[in-house]
């Protein structure tokens, strides 16, 4: 099955204030397996920063004014993610401003199943802190590269946190397990303890050798 690793990063917080989308990463798994399938793009917000979220991701207002707009790439981004499940952390923060960006431009709101990781951590782990660095140091998963925020870089920590949080070993190419598996079934059918029950004629004699050799009651 075919699933999108997302994340964003934008200019603050809240839509309300008018807040815009500044960076979109997505990396695609094939079976819990990352192909090489990506999408990535930096976006003019065609509005200032937020010093708070400079900080978090450090990208400034001149770098940015010369990228495209969300309308340059919206369609190959739509195209990116159809009908796959997302992946994302904390999805309602996501969407909302993904969905903010297409309700600009008179679009339809993403309907994909989404998987909030920060929901399935919290369930998982009640009480904990569960922030993708702390899951991160959870599951020991070197999270060195993350000085800042990077859309990809995050999409590249949360495809492992998430392989663990379901209780998925990270996946690789062995194509010895179904051999693996066939041994395991042969070790079992080899060594079941089959119940036999013994015929008239075993019962006949057993009945004949305690006559013989047990003519006592010693109980």
């Amino acid at each position: 099955m075919k699933e999108i690793v997302l994340d964003t990063e934008t200019t603050g917080i809240s839509i309300k204030e008018g807040h815009r989308i500044v960076e979109i990463g997505c990396i695609e798994l094939d079976n819990l397996i990352p192909t090489k399938n990506t999408f990535h793009c930096y976006l003019n917000p065609e509005r200032k920063v937020s010093e708070k979220a400079f900080q978090v991701h450090g990208y400034s207002d001149e770098f940015l004014s010369k990228q495209k707009k969300f309308s340059d790439v919206q369609d190959d981004f739509l195209n990116f993610i159809k009908d796959k499940p997302l992946i994302i952390h904390n999805a309602e923060f996501d969407l909302a401003h993904l969905n903010n960006e297409l309700r600009l431009l008179s679009k339809s709101k993403i309907i994909n199943e989404v998987k909030d990781t920060l929901v399935i951590a919290r369930d998982k782990y009640p009480g904990s802190q569960v922030s993708l660095d702390a899951l991160c140091k959870r599951y020991r998963i070197d999270n060195s590269r993350r000085i800042k925020h990077t859309a990809l870089i995050d999409c590249e920590l949360l495809a492992k946190v998430y392989i663990n949080l379901i209780d998925q070993k990270e996946p690789s190419l062995n194509f010895n397990s179904e051999e693996k598996i066939k041994e395991v079934e042969d070790y079992k059918i080899k060594y079941f303890k089959k119940v036999i029950y013994p015929n008239a004629e075993e019962l006949e004699s057993h009945k004949n050798y305690l006559k013989q050799h047990l003519k006592k009651n010693y109980f």
